[in-house]
């Protein structure tokens, strides 16, 4: 079974990091990876992507040993698959820390893959890669590290397109991890509403509060068999061990220990890779004053917990347009991607029957395109073009013209909804595209719509959602969890 969970500790870490100043070897012992296309925004906060892998390697890339393994209870499958994924926004000022849990079959444009769960961006791209690589005759240590590499951005890229979100930093660590840096803290103080009896996993527990080392704690943050909802109840396990240990870590039992301060360090250098631009005891100093109650836990809002492809694969269906909404009103700001730039207020007065408009399905949604076209039809617009999206993976529907003021495009963006608008200069002076993608939401004729048909998305590998015969159970984001509790708070 895939698990991820050692990155939760790493967070208690980063997010407390000023104790590390004590501890000069730290910095020149971290593993490292550079190139990864980091930063380049600034929005008024510090984002970190952190994940989980389900490596049975050390952050060194040595092998674990037999007995640390066992330990673990992980079984031995060899994934690359990163079935934890938080991304971090720390506020320029140090003050506060948000971390916001991305489901793990959350299913997203993926570069180069197209529609896929997110936590297989990382391995299905680094497998792909390596292949190539090896083909081409690079040796397998070259191999590995440029398609691991290749693995990284393709998360990157993913999550940044999900949630509007320019990653500065990158911060990884496997299993071993999460046993490591619980026993350096004593155990974590977790507590259940009913006891716990479940094998996949390995978690047998009585009700009500107890302290998790090591293997116990492992298992408490993997299950997700015999929970009322799945994945999503399994990531509150982890938010709620995650804000407890946070305690743990920002007790003065902790940060006056030294011995416990050199067993996390070590714990740290063993397990965790960071990006190399990442001056993390510069970082550690601006959260100097970060108090428990100022770590909270989050989660995107899920369309459908329960959703499936036309091919039988479970997923969990998320909206892009929802979640940049979600994340960026968590730090008080706009979405980046301006959906709303463009409205029917503001729509120019042109004659539709001379704009021609070419439209372009890069969604799940099979007959999405022809449905938008009606539609465009039934309000005056000439119809253009029909069919599969063949160019670079987008993630925001968009509306394409020769140049930026070109009032056909705003137009038709006004018609569907108030769509960004964006220039594309291959396109004929005068010509029109939409791009649809996942988040598209606005008017179709809804009778040419297919919930089975995959005619539009087989020449792109795009994996249609099928809804028909099921309702949707949509799962909102719940009261944020922090680290500023008395004790554990009682979850499934």
């Amino acid at each position: 079974m895939h698990i991820a969970v050692a990155v939760l500790s790493v967070l208690a870490l980063v997010v407390t990091g000023f104790a590390w100043r004590s501890i000069d070897s730290l910095r020149n012992n971290l593993a490292t990876a550079g190139g990864l296309g980091l930063g380049g925004s600034a929005d008024g906060a510090v984002d970190i992507l952190m994940v989980g892998t389900d490596s049975r390697t050390d952050a060194h890339g040595n092998p674990l040993s037999q007995e640390e393994l066992d330990s673990l209870r992980a079984g031995e499958e060899v994934a690359s698959n990163t079935d934890t994924i938080v991304l971090i926004r720390v506020p320029n000022d140090g003050s506060s820390a948000t971390a916001i849990s991305i489901p793990r079959d959350s299913y997203v444009d993926v570069p180069g893959i197209g529609m896929s769960k997110i936590n297989a961006a990382y391995g299905a791209t680094k497998e792909t890669e390596r292949l190539k690589l090896v083909e081409d005759g690079a040796t397998d240590k070259e191999a590995e590290e440029e398609s691991t590499k290749a693995g990284r951005e393709a998360l990157i890229e993913s999550v940044a397109d999900l949630t509007g979100i320019t990653v500065d930093h990158y911060a990884e660590v496997g299993l071993l991890g999460f046993v490591l840096l619980t026993n350096a803290v004593g155990g974590v103080d977790v507590c259940l509403n009913e006891p716990v009896d479940e094998d996949m996993s390995g978690a047998h527990f009585p009700a009500g509060e107890q302290t998790l080392k090591g293997a116990d704690a492992l298992s408490f943050v993997r299950q997700r068999h015999d929970l009322p909802r799945g994945d999503l109840d399994r990531i509150v396990r982890q938010q709620v061990f995650m804000a407890s240990l946070v305690g743990k870590v920002l007790s003065a039992k902790t940060l006056s220990d030294p011995g416990k301060l050199n067993e996390l360090s070590g714990a740290v250098q063993r397990s965790v890779v960071l990006d190399d631009d990442w001056d993390i005891i510069e970082f550690a100093t601006q959260l100097q004053d970060l108090a428990g109650g100022k770590v909270q836990f989050e989660t995107i809002p899920v369309a459908d917990l329960n959703g499936m492809t036309d091919y039988g694969e479970s997923i969990v269906e998320v909206k892009p347009k929802d979640v940049k909404k979600y994340v960026a009103g968590l730090v008080g700001e706009e979405p980046t991607d301006s959906e709303d730039t463009t409205t029917k207020s503001e729509t120019p007065d042109i004659d539709a029957s001379t704009v021609t408009v070419d439209v372009a399905n890069a969604s799940d949604v099979g007959g999405l395109a022809n449905g938008v076209a009606d539609a465009l039809t039934s309000l005056g617009y000439g119809q253009g073009e029909i069919g599969n999206y063949t160019g670079k993976a987008v993630s925001e529907t968009t509306v394409f013209a020769h140049s930026a003021d070109d009032d056909s495009a705003k137009a038709v963006a006004a018609a569907l909804g108030g769509l960004p608008t964006d220039t594309d200069s291959t396109l004929p002076e005068g010509s029109v595209r939409v791009v649809l993608a996942g988040d598209y939401q606005g008017p179709t004729s809804a009778e040419t719509i297919s919930t089975t048909s995959s005619s539009e998305s087989s020449e792109t590998g795009l994996e249609p959602v099928s809804t028909a015969g099921t309702t949707p159970t949509p799962a909102p984001p719940g009261p944020p969890i922090d680290a500023g509790s008395s004790g554990p708070r009682c979850v499934n």
